[in-house]
């Protein structure tokens, strides 16, 4: 059965419009636009008219292109608005008030799981496990609450993509705990949010749905060879340097030696964590399973990574969805979201 032919409106940032036609010799796997050209292409495979619109600061194209073009639903691959992150549920917003659908996550549940304390107490409301945490915001003193026991992690209270994650994020002593908490406000320039460090296996778990939810394969980050002492967490450079994860065995897959029971509990656990947060069209959830067996939520990820062959596509794969059923599933949820729905 053919699909209806839409009109698709990509969101794309304005310095990740990806090449139409496709230079030769081009790489998109390596390409910093990657993502764009993975969405676009298969779309256009699908037999939709997509249209790139770059933003940056301006909002007008969008309203003209809403307007005059009447796009069926505008995909949207934006992380942020005039490189402000925080600002991606601002567009969303916009979106809701021109009555254009549109993919990923509602303002609503951006907001929700974008800052992490937040997140953490509605979590927590909701008897989900997390990491003891505290907040420190810029121009306030740094002085560490007794409950919070060491080792700690340090990380941006809003960003995501592991941005200012290294391994001197963990510390252990209120030295380095003053002097991470300095670096996350003068690097980054945000608030740090403080949380207990937990010791376990890094698992994700994606998401798919608005009311009924979907739990892909646990997926599982395995750090093979990385040194004894260094601390098993997503860091920046495990991420995105390809040399580093060559160097130290670092690759993602189906979660091993997960049984069954397991395997229901912490997709039963993400559900429940999606539906707290109040997101919508797909997330994936980021967790820690320490040796007691306790599933430790760290943060949801609204609108991950969804390029061809990343975690998020990956899981989809397992689980029989392949690449251009997952986007147009995406595209699906998006039309059938009612923002009223959340009100």
């Amino acid at each position: 059965m053919s699909l209806p032919k839409l009109r698709v409106l990509a969101l794309v940032h304005r310095h990740l419009i990806p090449p139409d036609p496709l230079p030769e010799g081009a790489d998109p796997v390596s390409a910093p636009w990657r993502t764009e050209y993975d969405v676009v292409s298969t779309l256009r495979t699908l037999g939709h008219d997509v249209q790139t619109l770059g933003v940056h600061d301006d909002l007008g194209e969008l309203r003209r292109a809403a307007t005059e073009w009447k796009p069926h639903v505008a995909f949207n691959l934006l992380e942020g608005f005039d490189d402000i992150t925080i600002f991606d549920q601002n567009v969303v917003s916009h979106l809701e008030l021109l009555k254009l659908a549109y993919t990923g996550c509602n303002p609503r549940g951006l907001l929700l799981a974008r800052d992490k304390s937040l997140s953490k107490k509605l979590l927590s409301y909701h008897r989900i496990a997390v990491p003891e945490c505290e907040v420190f915001r810029i121009g306030r003193p740094i002085r560490r609450h007794k409950r919070l026991l060491f080792p700690l992690i340090v990380k941006s209270l809003t960003q995501e993509a592991s941005i200012g994650i290294s391994q001197a994020s963990v510390v252990d002593s209120d030295e380095k705990l003053q002097e991470r908490v300095a670096f996350i406000h003068e690097s980054i320039g945000t608030a740090a949010i403080v949380e207990r460090y937990i010791e376990g296996r890094e698992l994700y778990v994606a998401i798919l749905g608005n009311q009924t939810l979907q739990a892909l394969p646990v997926w599982e980050l395995f750090f093979t060879n990385m040194p004894a002492d260094a601390r098993r967490i997503a860091t920046d450079r495990v991420k995105w340097s390809v040399k580093y994860q060559k160097k130290y065995g670092i690759e993602s897959g189906p979660a091993r030696e997960l049984g069954d029971a397991d395997r229901d509990r912490i997709q039963h656990i993400c559900k429940r964590a999606y539906r707290a947060l109040e997101l919508s069209g797909y997330a994936r959830i980021d967790l820690r399973l320490d040796e007691a067996g306790t599933v430790w939520v760290l943060e949801a990820n609204p609108n991950p990574q969804i390029a061809k062959g990343e975690d998020f596509a990956a899981s989809a794969d397992k689980a029989g969805i392949a690449y251009d059923a997952l986007l147009q599933r995406i595209i699906n949820l998006g039309m059938r979201w009612q923002p009223e729905s959340v009100a």
